[in-house]
Protein backbone atom coordinates (compact mmCIF):
# COMPACT_ATOMS: atom_id res chain seq x y z
CA UNK A 1 0.00 0.00 0.00
CA UNK A 2 1.59 3.24 -1.10
CA UNK A 3 -0.01 6.85 -0.03
CA UNK A 4 1.26 10.37 -1.34
CA UNK A 5 3.25 12.59 1.51
CA UNK A 6 1.70 15.21 3.16
CA UNK A 7 1.06 18.71 1.78
CA UNK A 8 1.23 22.01 3.58
CA UNK A 9 -1.66 24.46 3.20
CA UNK A 10 -0.67 27.78 2.07
CA UNK A 11 0.80 29.89 5.16
CA UNK A 12 -1.09 32.88 6.62
CA UNK A 13 -0.32 36.36 7.43
CA UNK A 14 0.27 36.42 11.21
CA UNK A 15 0.05 40.53 10.95
CA UNK A 16 -2.91 42.08 12.44
CA UNK A 17 -3.24 44.50 8.99
CA UNK A 18 -5.83 43.89 6.39
CA UNK A 19 -6.27 40.77 4.82
CA UNK A 20 -5.05 39.76 1.08
CA UNK A 21 -6.11 38.08 -1.18
CA UNK A 22 -4.55 34.34 -1.02
CA UNK A 23 -4.34 31.77 -4.40
CA UNK A 24 -6.92 31.31 -5.68
CA UNK A 25 -9.54 33.88 -3.98
CA UNK A 26 -10.49 36.78 -6.64
CA UNK A 27 -10.28 40.27 -5.40
CA UNK A 28 -14.45 40.53 -6.48
CA UNK A 29 -14.92 37.93 -3.77
CA UNK A 30 -12.47 39.70 -1.33
CA UNK A 31 -14.12 43.01 -1.57
CA UNK A 32 -17.42 41.26 -0.82
CA UNK A 33 -16.14 40.51 2.20
CA UNK A 34 -16.16 42.64 5.52
CA UNK A 35 -13.52 44.12 7.15
CA UNK A 36 -13.05 42.05 9.98
CA UNK A 37 -14.37 43.59 13.22
CA UNK A 38 -12.52 45.37 15.73
CA UNK A 39 -12.49 45.56 19.51
CA UNK A 40 -16.06 44.43 21.09
CA UNK A 41 -17.50 43.88 17.91
CA UNK A 42 -14.83 41.22 17.48
CA UNK A 43 -15.46 39.06 20.76
CA UNK A 44 -19.12 39.23 20.26
CA UNK A 45 -18.97 38.08 16.44
CA UNK A 46 -16.45 34.65 17.73
CA UNK A 47 -14.40 32.69 15.60
CA UNK A 48 -14.44 32.53 11.63
CA UNK A 49 -15.14 36.05 11.33
CA UNK A 50 -12.78 37.70 9.67
CA UNK A 51 -10.70 35.55 5.91
CA UNK A 52 -7.55 35.37 7.98
CA UNK A 53 -9.37 33.64 10.48
CA UNK A 54 -11.61 31.24 8.23
CA UNK A 55 -7.52 30.88 6.82
CA UNK A 56 -6.16 29.77 10.66
CA UNK A 57 -8.63 27.37 10.65
CA UNK A 58 -7.42 25.69 7.29
CA UNK A 59 -3.72 25.94 8.52
CA UNK A 60 -5.26 23.69 11.62
CA UNK A 61 -7.06 20.64 9.54
CA UNK A 62 -3.58 20.75 7.34
CA UNK A 63 -1.76 19.90 10.62
CA UNK A 64 -4.44 17.31 11.33
CA UNK A 65 -3.61 15.69 7.96
CA UNK A 66 -0.70 15.58 8.57
CA UNK A 67 -0.64 13.97 11.84
CA UNK A 68 -3.33 11.37 10.52
CA UNK A 69 -1.01 10.88 8.01
CA UNK A 70 1.95 10.28 10.20
CA UNK A 71 -0.23 8.04 12.62
CA UNK A 72 -0.86 5.74 9.63
CA UNK A 73 2.78 5.18 8.68
CA UNK A 74 3.41 4.50 11.93
CA UNK A 75 0.66 1.92 12.51
CA UNK A 76 2.08 0.18 8.71
CA UNK A 77 5.20 0.40 10.55
CA UNK A 78 4.38 -1.15 13.14
CA UNK A 79 4.16 -4.63 11.45
CA UNK A 80 7.97 -4.34 10.43
CA UNK A 81 6.93 -5.62 6.41
CA UNK A 82 5.56 -8.82 7.94
CA UNK A 83 1.66 -9.42 6.73
CA UNK A 84 -0.72 -6.77 7.92
CA UNK A 85 -3.78 -8.28 8.66
CA UNK A 86 -6.95 -7.48 6.56
CA UNK A 87 -8.98 -5.74 9.03
CA UNK A 88 -6.10 -3.09 9.82
CA UNK A 89 -5.46 -3.04 5.64
CA UNK A 90 -9.12 -2.18 5.40
CA UNK A 91 -8.82 0.65 8.29
CA UNK A 92 -5.98 1.95 6.66
CA UNK A 93 -7.70 2.41 3.57
CA UNK A 94 -10.12 4.06 4.95
CA UNK A 95 -7.64 6.42 6.72
CA UNK A 96 -5.75 7.42 4.06
CA UNK A 97 -9.15 8.54 2.00
CA UNK A 98 -10.36 10.37 4.75
CA UNK A 99 -6.66 12.20 5.04
CA UNK A 100 -7.21 13.10 0.92
CA UNK A 101 -10.37 14.25 2.17
CA UNK A 102 -9.37 16.61 5.01
CA UNK A 103 -6.77 17.92 2.60
CA UNK A 104 -9.44 18.64 0.00
CA UNK A 105 -11.64 20.51 2.16
CA UNK A 106 -9.22 22.79 4.50
CA UNK A 107 -7.74 23.66 0.72
CA UNK A 108 -11.73 23.96 0.18
CA UNK A 109 -12.06 27.09 2.91
CA UNK A 110 -8.61 28.42 1.64
CA UNK A 111 -9.95 29.33 -1.57
CA UNK A 112 -13.34 30.39 -0.31
CA UNK A 113 -12.44 31.60 2.92
CA UNK A 114 -14.04 35.11 1.89
CA UNK A 115 -17.41 33.32 1.25
CA UNK A 116 -17.48 31.21 4.10
CA UNK A 117 -16.86 34.62 7.12
CA UNK A 118 -19.21 33.18 10.10
CA UNK A 119 -21.26 36.15 11.48
CA UNK A 120 -22.48 35.28 15.37
CA UNK A 121 -20.65 31.64 15.77
CA UNK A 122 -20.79 32.47 19.55
CA UNK A 123 -17.64 30.74 19.93
CA UNK A 124 -13.93 32.50 20.13
CA UNK A 125 -11.37 31.64 17.66
CA UNK A 126 -9.26 29.88 20.13
CA UNK A 127 -11.40 27.95 20.99
CA UNK A 128 -11.95 26.20 17.63
CA UNK A 129 -7.90 26.53 17.47
CA UNK A 130 -7.72 24.72 20.56
CA UNK A 131 -9.79 21.99 19.84
CA UNK A 132 -8.88 21.04 16.90
CA UNK A 133 -5.32 21.14 17.83
CA UNK A 134 -6.39 18.87 21.03
CA UNK A 135 -7.88 16.26 18.19
CA UNK A 136 -4.35 16.57 16.15
CA UNK A 137 -3.14 15.55 19.36
CA UNK A 138 -5.25 12.69 20.11
CA UNK A 139 -4.53 11.37 16.53
CA UNK A 140 -1.23 10.94 17.20
CA UNK A 141 -1.25 9.51 20.52
CA UNK A 142 -3.79 7.73 21.13
CA UNK A 143 -4.05 3.84 21.58
CA UNK A 144 -7.02 2.34 19.39
CA UNK A 145 -6.66 3.09 15.52
CA UNK A 146 -10.49 2.69 15.67
CA UNK A 147 -11.02 5.70 17.86
CA UNK A 148 -8.88 7.32 15.53
CA UNK A 149 -11.79 6.53 12.70
CA UNK A 150 -14.17 8.43 14.53
CA UNK A 151 -12.23 11.55 15.51
CA UNK A 152 -11.19 12.09 11.93
CA UNK A 153 -14.90 11.62 10.76
CA UNK A 154 -15.42 14.32 13.41
CA UNK A 155 -12.92 16.73 11.79
CA UNK A 156 -14.34 16.33 8.07
CA UNK A 157 -17.76 16.66 9.75
CA UNK A 158 -16.82 20.12 11.44
CA UNK A 159 -14.78 20.97 8.15
CA UNK A 160 -17.56 19.89 5.78
CA UNK A 161 -19.87 22.35 8.00
CA UNK A 162 -17.70 25.49 8.20
CA UNK A 163 -17.95 25.63 4.34
CA UNK A 164 -21.80 26.28 4.79
CA UNK A 165 -20.85 29.46 6.26
CA UNK A 166 -23.63 28.84 8.72
CA UNK A 167 -23.10 28.44 13.14
CA UNK A 168 -25.58 25.87 13.66
CA UNK A 169 -24.03 22.85 11.84
CA UNK A 170 -20.65 24.16 13.13
CA UNK A 171 -21.62 24.57 16.82
CA UNK A 172 -23.26 21.01 15.98
CA UNK A 173 -20.03 19.61 14.91
CA UNK A 174 -17.85 20.92 17.21
CA UNK A 175 -19.84 19.92 19.89
CA UNK A 176 -19.50 15.94 18.86
CA UNK A 177 -15.36 16.73 18.53
CA UNK A 178 -15.50 17.98 21.66
CA UNK A 179 -17.68 14.80 23.03
CA UNK A 180 -15.74 12.36 21.42
CA UNK A 181 -12.19 13.64 22.35
CA UNK A 182 -13.68 13.53 26.29
CA UNK A 183 -14.77 9.43 25.57
CA UNK A 184 -11.20 9.19 23.96
CA UNK A 185 -9.70 10.97 27.84
CA UNK A 186 -11.68 8.71 29.37
CA UNK A 187 -10.96 5.29 27.81
CA UNK A 188 -7.15 6.31 28.04
CA UNK A 189 -4.66 4.63 30.08
CA UNK A 190 -4.22 5.98 33.67
CA UNK A 191 -0.91 7.94 33.45
CA UNK A 192 1.84 6.81 35.68
CA UNK A 193 2.42 8.99 39.16
CA UNK A 194 5.12 11.48 39.09
CA UNK A 195 7.70 11.45 41.56
CA UNK A 196 7.55 14.16 44.43
CA UNK A 197 10.01 16.85 43.82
Amino acid sequence: MTSNPPSSGPGTAASPGPATPAAGTSATAMSAAESPPSGPAAARAGGLSSVDQVAELADQLSSCADQLHERIMREIRSYQGGPVPEKVQATMRKLLDDEILLRQRANGLYADAATVIVKGLGKPQSHLMALTADAAEKIRKIGLIGEVTTLVAGLLAFAGAVGTGQPAPILLALDKIAKQIRIIEAIAPPKPPTAAA
